[in-house]
């Protein structure tokens, strides 16, 4: 599906990205491998702290080198990038890393992130700039030096039909208690989607996101181990390598016509999310006063939808 296509997938040497830099490698894609090693809090050298041999990213202890070599093991073709993304010259470097590789670049997937689960009123300004910049920034300068380079292609002339697979977070559609910078960040990932998926159509780029459910350094403390009922092979739902078939038909020709869309994605269940859309209204012609206000309010709550429960809230009474 994806033969012959390039494909750059951020924080792929664990996890989530990992699954989708082999995936998108199965189904014949080249791969740049993106890694910066760092531990689940963004702490540097996560392979040194797991008893790597402390080569950096792409070194040969790095993660990044390792899934390289998984998929060169397997006969695909890949190349590890140990840059920060969430730095425009790392971004930059990400793509020109594709192109001195394999002359083009067709599917970006950004995947990058690490979390610092606080309370909010114990969230240091350090953590929530750390998460955001990580999750939203490393998501808009990749997002943004792809772009450019494809702009420049539709306007030479040369056919475009690339791919941008964004990574939000059911975090980040309904909240997370505890997950404050994080569900903030994701949320950002969402609008970023929408927006580029407007502006980037014109030249033949399409954009979308997912919100997976999948056992990861992330999650490891979320979710346990999760195994289907007997008969059914002994399915994990909750293994990364379940959202990356999506990821991989997202990032692939066989999606045209799809922009602007979100999947939440976990074991074999796929959801297409819809979003925000304008529920009751009441319009009186004329200013409220705040009495009248408050009346409306409460007559349109009556008769509206109840929002999704946020993650880890206590239940209502």
């Amino acid at each position: 599906m994806a033969r012959g296509r390039v494909v750059a997938v951020t924080g792929a040497g664990r996890g989530l990205g990992r699954a989708h830099a082999l995936a998108f490698a199965a189904e014949g894609a080249k791969v740049v491998v993106n890694d910066l090693d760092v531990g689940r809090e963004g702490e540097p050298g996560g392979a040194v702290a797991a008893g790597g041999a402390g080569f950096g990213a792409e070194g040969p202890g790095g993660p990044a080198a390792q899934v390289v070599a998984e998929i060169r093991a397997r006969g695909g073709e890949a190349v590890a990038h140990g840059g920060d993304i969430a730095t425009a010259q790392g971004a930059a470097s990400l793509v020109d890393c594709a192109l001195d590789a394999f002359g083009r670049l067709d599917t970006l997937v950004n995947n990058a992130g690490f979390l610092r689960d606080r309370m909010l009123v114990n969230l240091a300004e350090d953590d929530w700039d750390a998460v955001v910049r990580v999750h939203l920034k490393g998501h808009f300068l990749p997002l943004k030096h792809a772009a450019a380079y494809w702009r420049a292609e539709a306007k030479a002339g040369r056919r475009v039909a690339a791919r941008v697979v964004n990574t939000s977070s059911g975090a980040g559609l309904a909240g997370s208690v505890g997950q404050g910078c994080y569900s903030a960040a994701k949320a950002g990932v969402l609008g970023l989607t929408l927006v580029a998926a407007a502006e980037l159509d014109r030249y033949g780029v399409q954009v979308n996101a997912i919100a997976p459910a999948a056992r990861t350094r992330m999650t490891e403390e979320v979710f346990a181990r999760t195994m289907a009922a007997p008969g059914e092979g002994n399915f994990d739902a909750m293994a990364p390598e379940n959202v990356s078939p999506l990821v991989v038909w997202l990032g692939s020709d066989a999606s045209a016509g799809v922009t602007g869309r979100v999947f939440e994605a976990e074991g074999g269940r796929i959801t297409v999310m819809e979003g925000w859309h304008p529920g009751p209204s009441a319009d009186r012609g004329a200013r409220w006063t705040p009495a009248e206000a408050g009346e409306a309010a409460t007559g349109l709550l009556a008769s509206a939808r109840p929002p999704h429960p946020v993650y880890g809230a206590e239940p209502a009474p």
